[in-house]
């Protein structure tokens, strides 16, 4: 089969290019730009475009499936000259459930914790030799891609993110992948942009659990109210599973788990971390792993790239980042650190960089999201709200709103960077989080220059 691809050069759209390439699918594909890592691993498989833009003569009668990218826009030739062709055009999730329709498919949704959990599920997998197909949605230790999709393995584990599904599609992916066994981690409200009120978001989460295969499950998080509220209310005829955060202890900045008498000491930490791992471990159940492996298996596991990714870690002091920018993920990010290490300074900084978090009208929900913190800093750039065609919001505005007692909003990332490099670094933490990169920073080279 002849695939292409408009917009391959997307994080998700390229690692499923490269898997069906692996599959032996012939694959071609455009895009208006193409960045790192996409362009190199595009093009050491040959997949990279030749000329960057849109091509309309590259569709042809000889092309089986068009998958059309979020970066695309709904008037791009070749999507025009694809339709006036009468081709097949499949979105991301409708290509990924076409792929899968014939497994048993583990789906993991919620507002936070998906890529965790997910992440978690496969490796436990993976540990205890049980083939699997998946899709998630960062780079995980021991695997070569985000996306693989064979022929032979029995289950398919998806990340489920509840943003929409094309431009031509406003579903969102997680409704489109119709799980055999789904898990609910937990709701907040996210992408103000598509769902402008609260009850519109959490109706999607009721739709996605509607969708569960009959006699499928749902492994909810009981401790999360909205969650627990629609898993109640949902169909009898699916399994229900709840969990919650199990018994643990933390020794010198290790959190072990008990079970059976035997300690299994985690690389992990936070509770709502230990809250994905109890979710995943009834996951992993009913794919047929007993607890003592679940968690055996668990003792090894690292985390997911930028998920509490431990950057540096120097005499007295850690650097972690984080893919936290909602207010849910802000708040229990901030708090797994400093209740992991209670004794030391935690300096939090964090950037609005997505379209909810720069809207004025959002920026409410982030009051007491750091308050965990010793020291709180909140980063965003002015030019970013204005390519956003947001209203412009102000460092004080940002202050009243978080509410976080001594917090300090910058403007321009330089200096909160020298502000950082100045403290002396001695039985302290620094926690970086953002869907972004405080414009430009490299974590790595910034960890190495604090000084004890």
């Amino acid at each position: 089969m002849k695939i292409h691809f408009i917009a391959i050069g997307g994080s998700a759209m390229h690692n499923l290019a490269i898997a069906m390439h692996q599959k032996g699918f012939i694959i071609t594909g455009s895009d208006d730009e193409i960045v790192e890592p996409s362009r190199s691993r595009l093009s050491l498989l040959g997949l990279l475009p030749e000329q960057m833009g849109w091509f309309p003569d590259k569709i042809d009668q000889h092309v089986d499936a068009v998958i059309l990218g979020m970066h695309a826009r709904a008037d791009n030739p070749e999507l025009i000259r694809a339709k006036e062709l009468g081709l097949k055009i499949f979105s991301y999730p409708e290509y990924i459930y076409e792929q899968c329709k014939d497994k048993i498919r583990i789906v993991v949704g919620g507002s936070h914790g998906k890529t965790t959990i997910t992440a978690m599920i496969l490796h436990v997998l993976h540990h205890r030799g049980i083939d699997c197909d998946y899709l998630v949605g960062a780079q995980l230790e021991g695997f070569n891609a985000m996306v693989r999709l064979t022929n032979k393995a029995r289950f398919a584990v998806i990340e489920g993110d509840e943003y929409l599904s094309s431009p031509l599609d406003p579903r969102p992916k997680f409704h489109l992948y119709h799980p055999h066994i789904a898990i609910l981690s937990g709701i907040a409200w996210d992408h103000i942009n598509v769902f402008p009120t609260f009850e519109m978001y959490v109706d999607q989460f009721r739709i996605f659990m509607n969708l569960i295969e009959q006699e499928g499950s749902l492994v909810y998080c009981e401790a999360d109210p909205e969650v627990k509220c629609l898993a109640e209310q949902s169909r009898k005829d699916i399994r229900k599973l709840p969990y919650g955060v199990p018994v643990y202890s933390v020794e010198q900045g290790i959190t072990t788990l008990e079970y059976q008498g035997t300690r299994y000491p985690l690389q992990i930490f936070g509770e709502h971390n230990l809250m994905n791992l109890n979710g995943a471990r009834l996951v992993c159940n009913q794919a047929g792993v007993s607890d003592g492996d679940f968690y055996e298996a668990m003792t090894s596991f690292k985390g997911a790239a930028k998920r509490l990714e431990l950057v540096k870690s120097g005499p007295g002091y850690n650097v972690y980042k984080d893919f936290a920018h909602s207010p849910s993920k802000l708040k229990a990010t901030t708090a797994a650190v400093k209740t992991q290490f209670p004794d030391r300074t935690l300096i939090a900084c964090m950037e609005l960089h997505t379209f909810s978090s720069l809207n004025e009208q959002f920026l409410n929900e982030y009051r007491g999201a750091m308050d965990s913190a010793t020291e709180a800093y909140v980063y965003f750039n002015p030019h970013t709200i204005a390519h956003k065609k947001l209203k412009p919001i102000s460092p004080e505005q940002v202050r009243e709103a978080f509410g976080t007692k001594g917090l300090q909003v910058f403007t321009d990332s330089a200096e909160l960077m020298k502000v950082l490099k100045q403290k002396h670094w001695n039985n302290s933490n620094l926690l970086l989080m953002s869907s972004g990169n405080f414009d430009g920073v490299d974590f790595k080279e910034l960890a190495e220059t604090l000084k004890p």
